[in-house]
């Protein structure tokens, strides 16, 4: 249906443009964050830089997103992410994106998972993207609107029988995406990506056989995630509420 109404609403926006858009990346100082913070750092975004432990890989990042800042957080504390979000709205004056990237993967046969190992996992995967979220809506309200996007994975489509406390914890990123769209809509978009198989240098033998089956016939790059992040993070308000993923066909095999 076509409206009458002329004035330019947050609900028939065009693409986004992110230049001097403030976005902030979780888990930025390596691997998929920094390709994104890299990435939007060329749009003209202005990326704040999230980092728990990694400070110097953190700061090497935020020098080539052209001195972006950098803060710290531990993302198990809810007061900390809260600590994190005023600060960053603090520094740059407003939020318009998120990017929940920080994540956290191990493998344990599922009769030995304790509950120490489903907390380590869950409290950074699923409970803080919650709280990020929350944080940054609040945010994000008071200044015209936004867009998150959170990194869910293929664990979170297609169940892994070495990693059923993670493959829940990435299902219940989608679930919470999509729950967070229709809480949130039409002043902030809420989508997920899900990547692949992301080869890196610790890639094991498992993650190998992955890509042999993988119908693109290679693994996937994190630049080609960082694309898909900003699809949604430049895309109308029209979009949200989706999953996006990032896997060659793997998903579909």
């Amino acid at each position: 249906m076509t409206g009458t109404n002329n004035e330019s609403t947050l609900t028939d926006q065009p693409e986004l443009e992110l230049r001097d858009k403030v976005v902030v990346v979780t888990g930025a100082a390596k691997r998929i964050g920094r390709a994104i913070a890299l990435r939007l750092a060329r749009e003209g975004a202005r990326v704040v830089i999230h980092y728990q432990r990694s400070e110097a890989d953190a700061r090497q990042t935020a020098a080539e997103c052209g001195g972006a800042p950098v803060l710290r957080a531990n993302l198990e504390s809810v007061a900390e992410i809260e600590g994190l979000f005023a600060e960053a709205a603090r520094l740059c004056g407003r939020l318009d994106g998120l990017v929940n990237n920080a994540a956290r993967f191990t493998r344990f046969d599922p009769l030995e998972i304790s509950e120490a190992d489903w907390d380590f996992i869950h409290s950074v995967n699923l409970k803080a993207v919650f709280f990020c979220c929350q944080a940054a809506a609040r945010i994000m309200q008071q200044t015209g609107g936004g867009r998150i996007v959170n990194l869910s994975s293929l664990g979170g489509i297609r169940p892994w029988a070495e990693h059923a406390h993670y493959c829940a914890s990435k299902a219940g990123v989608i679930m919470l995406t999509r729950a967070l769209a229709k809480a949130w809509a039409p002043r902030i978009a809420v989508n997920t990506v899900a990547p692949g198989v992301i080869p890196f240098d610790d890639i094991d033998e498992r993650g190998l056989r992955m890509i042999a089956a993988t119908p693109a016939g290679r693994g996937g790059t994190p630049d080609e995630v960082a694309s898909a992040v900003l699809y949604f993070l430049k895309s109308s308000s029209f979009v949200t509420g989706q999953l996006l993923a990032v896997d060659g066909g793997l998903s579909q095999r």
